[in-house]
């Protein structure tokens, strides 16, 4: 029998657990290998010292960003299942790409909760799966891979600009599909057909009767958090080049993420009801 809170069970807790014991252990224990063999050769305790400092710094950036995705993710899947991703790989773009593909073969959105055991499972194997592919690839094709690509764009300074307008193109394209998303918004769910009493309705051989539904929509929230977050993506990279701040270059991210968190929760308490609630569908249309 599944548990009501599945997502939050105890046994999910145990899992996360192990998990982040595993990979805290693991790390506990190439550090101090790596200390004593940088003692062995030679480098002196304060550059240790130094060197350790400066790399715990560089992972405040990576792990802000690594909390907003178990927020942005937690409404749907619970705290437990983002927080056990993504304390050994992941990011925003795969999890919720993977989560979302998963959910579309039901019509679902992470923009709502997940209450079924079957679609919650498949999320977390889409999500768990796709990540194992490349670190198993990896270590047999990057090489050559890099390699390759190397002697294609070094050839000429021509040629590097045509392998930085590739990458570019690329980032640009899935940002796209994102943004596409998002100002779509239709979401439609199967869901079980009532009559006029709100009795459910059963078909012909006493099966629940269902019906699309759109459950949920982009709306003027949603435009204005993402105009939000690209406006405080913009000043803050402004900032950082103007006053020649490399050091918070690696925070302007998360810090736009939470800017346009707030500024989300912000408009959504100051604008009026007919700006705040407007969706471009109409919420419980049946459909299909």
């Amino acid at each position: 029998m599944v548990p009501e809170n599945f997502k939050e069970s105890g046994f999910m807790y145990a899992i996360a657990l192990a998990v982040v014991v595993f990979v805290i252990a693991q790390s506990v224990f190439f550090i101090v290998k790596s200390w004593k063999r940088a003692k062995e050769l030679g480098i002196k305790k304060e550059t240790l010292k130094n060197t350790a400092v400066s790399s715990a710094v560089f992972t405040v950036a990576p792990a802000i960003s690594i909390l907003a995705t178990v927020i942005v993710l937690a409404n749907a899947l619970g705290i437990v299942l983002p927080w056990i991703r993504l304390t050994v790989i992941g990011n925003l773009a795969y999890e919720t790409t993977a989560a979302q593909t998963a959910l579309d073969f039901w019509g679902g959105s992470l923009k709502n909760a997940v209450t079924d055991p079957q679609q919650f499972s498949t999320i977390a194997w889409a999500m768990t799966v796709g990540s194992i592919a490349p670190l198993i690839l990896l270590p047999f094709l990057c090489k050559k891979l890099q390699n390759k690509i190397g002697d294609v764009v070094n050839k000429s300074e021509k040629s590097k600009k045509l392998g930085d307008a590739i990458s570019a193109a690329a980032f640009i394209g899935i940002i796209s599909a994102f943004l596409a998303r998002e100002i779509n918004g239709n979401t439609v769910t199967s869901v079980e057909k009532t009559d006029a009493l709100g009795n459910v309705v059963l078909n012909a051989d006493g099966a629940v009767e269902k019906v699309k539904m759109i459950t949920g929509s982009a709306g003027a929230i949603s435009i204005l958090t993402l105009i939000s977050a690209m406006v405080f993506m913009v000043i803050l990279t402004f900032i950082c080049k103007r006053f020649k701040l490399d050091k918070l270059e690696p925070f302007t991210m998360p810090l736009a993420m939470f800017g346009a968190m707030g500024m989300a929760i912000l408009l959504t308490n100051v604008l009026p009801e007919s700006v705040s609630g407007f969706y471009w569908y109409d919420i419980g249309t049946i459909v299909g």
